[in-house]
């Protein structure tokens, strides 16, 4: 028998132990609303992945500009950008996979899945172009008074030079009235720089037709090609005729919003690599020293990403020394939006949409619901066995999964909070197997403890000893399981990956609450009446198991003394 006195008779430090982790957990959920009660039920949500929610999944093919099958670490290169860019649109949810050699499957729960999935397959290499032609898109006959350019603030040139960009950075002029077209004799700019095929390309050109770079032939990233004029158009219908690019999407190290110290608007700022700084900072002298801060063509600068201008501001001051800003009408959302795809479309391959599937609102709930109904049912049989088998040792195993069921709550939601961890049904499934690994850990240390009962000894004796067989045993058991399911994670794609995830977590939460409640939990009930005496229906009864020798508290029966027998007398 233990004695009283050792560390393994000090239940009292163990539970600590756990509610001490259990108050981390919840401090750290509730994290700066510890004082506003009223907040907290906000921050205790399950994130949940498409599968249980509602969104969009959508395959992705890979292209290089010469129409090829990218390599390896293109399609690694392109994940990343693509993990980035959500990111950068805060949809922490999502999930970016490779399928085979050459597609991705992008997955984005919630509503703003057709947003991200358009941001995410414009992964084509970002270009800085010189804007030579500018002019709206086909109009109605009607002619319209042209739009006066918005004023700038100059700058001297310096080494941090600005480009402000402006809605109405040029000034445009009004359509034929009986033609209804914009042709390239009607464009600001200087018609006299653009090769006599890229004007007739830019007069066919129709930016209100969602396929515009087949109206004008352009196919597998041919709008990639640096070496070439293109024409091109911008989100708000303006039609371009952008020069070669002398300066790539490659040459940025980073990209970032910030507000503005001068105004309340935002802007981008942009870092160079050494190759960038030399390419930005001849082109940008060269159209300031040539057009002298004129806000229209061919003073503007198109930042081409995917063959569409996302921008184009005026050159305000040469940039010179590798950092540089855009300027204008931007607020926070449009400064970040431009910032990702600065910094995240340097990757010269385009993509092809597959496929989309859409997930309901309404099947995500049925999915739900499916996966919670099949955990209970799985809890309650393996409770019902416990209750069936251990009598009253199915008490202890009964918290301790309510326990582990709490621990895990408690670290799925935190995961979801600061790492963007979302349930899947997968990740359910692992759960509900999760159930049997804990339960296996009961029976392992309640059938060493049991056979300790059946040796003779007491129960307070017997529940040290049996912990000390059973715990290597249980260790062992879960190191397996936990070893397989990081290989699962580590090799596995998709839904899978979240099995292995949920598998992993809840087997060191098993460890946890063996160690720190079903033992602790056992010492201390070995020292009640019901359990030390070994009640019927506590599920150690010596008699029932076999015991060699009695344990109960007992007086022993009297020993009997033999008769004695007087020798008879003689006669």
């Amino acid at each position: 028998m233990a004695p009283p006195g050792s560390k393994s008779s000090r239940p009292g430090r163990a539970l600590a132990v756990l509610a001490g982790l259990i108050v981390v957990l919840l401090l750290a959920i509730v994290g700066g609303d510890l004082a506003s009660p009223g907040n907290w039920s906000q921050h205790f949500r399950v994130r949940l992945g498409l599968d249980l929610t509602s969104g969009t999944t959508v395959a992705l093919q890979a292209v290089t500009p010469r129409g090829g099958t990218p390599t390896a670490t293109e399609m690694q290169q392109a994940i990343q950008i693509m993990n980035n860019r959500v990111n950068g649109a805060g949809v922490t949810e999502a999930q970016v996979e490779q399928q085979g050699k050459d597609i991705i499957n992008v997955s984005v729960p919630g509503q703003s899945a057709e947003k991200v999935v358009n941001l995410v397959s414009r992964t084509a290499e970002l270009l800085f172009r010189q804007v030579l032609l500018q002019a709206p898109n086909k109009s109605s006959a009607a002619p319209s008074p042209s739009p006066s350019p918005s004023p700038s603030a100059s700058a001297s040139p310096s080494s941090s030079a600005k480009a402000s960009a402006s809605p109405s950075a040029s000034a445009s002029p009004s359509p034929s009235p009986t033609s209804g077209t914009t042709t390239w004799q009607q464009a600001t700019g200087d018609a006299a720089l653009v090769s006599a095929p890229v004007k007739a390309l830019f007069n066919k050109l129709d930016c209100s037709n969602k396929d515009w770079r087949k109206l004008v032939g352009y196919g597998n990233g041919q709008y990639d090609n640096p070496k070439i004029q293109i024409v091109s158009c911008d989100a708000a219908g303006n039609k371009y005729v952008l020069d070669k690019s002398k300066v790539l999407g490659t040459m940025i190290t980073s990209a970032g919003a910030q507000p503005n110290q001068t105004g309340n608007d935002w802007l981008v700022s942009i870092n160079f690599n050494g190759a960038g700084t030399k390419a930005f900072g001849d082109l940008t002298t060269m159209m300031y020293d040539k057009y002298h801060q004129s806000p229209q063509p061919p003073d503007l600068l198109g930042v081409v990403l995917d063959g569409t201008v996302v921008s184009a501001p005026y050159i305000q001051s040469p940039t010179v020394g590798g950092n540089s800003q855009i300027s204008g009408s931007f607020n926070q959302t449009t400064a970040t939006e431009l910032a990702n795809q600065l910094s995240y479309g340097k990757l010269p391959l385009s993509f092809r949409q597959q496929s989309v599937q859409s997930i309901s609102p309404e099947l995500g709930r049925d999915q739900l619901t499916a996966g919670l109904l099949a955990g209970a049912l799985g809890l309650l049989l393996v409770v019902f066995y416990l209750l069936l088998y251990y009598r009253g040792l199915a008490v202890i195993a009964v918290f301790s999964l309510v326990i582990s069921a709490l621990l895990t709550y408690l670290s799925v939601v935190l995961l979801g909070k600061y790492q963007g961890f979302a349930l899947s049904l997968a990740g359910i499934a692992g759960l509900i197997v999760a159930i049997g690994i804990t339960a296996d850990s009961f029976v392992v240390y309640f059938e060493r403890l049991r056979d300790e009962v059946r040796e003779g000894r007491s129960l307070r004796a017997a529940v040290e000893r049996g912990w000390g067989r059973a715990r290597r045993t249980i260790l062992v058991s879960d190191t397996v399981s936990f070893l397989a399911a990081a290989l699962l994670y580590y090799f596995a794609i998709g839904g899978v990956r979240g099995f292995a995830f949920t598998l992993g977590l809840t087997t060191l939460i098993d460890v946890v609450v063996v160690f720190t409640f079903t033992k602790p939990m056992m010492t201390l009930l070995a020292r009640t009446k019901f359990y030390g005496q070994g009640h019927p229906l506590s599920g150690l009864d010596p008699k029932r198991l076999g015991a060699r020798a009695p344990w109960r508290a007992s007086p022993r029966p009297a020993a009997r003394v033999p008769a004695r027998t007087s020798p008879a007398k003689e006669a």
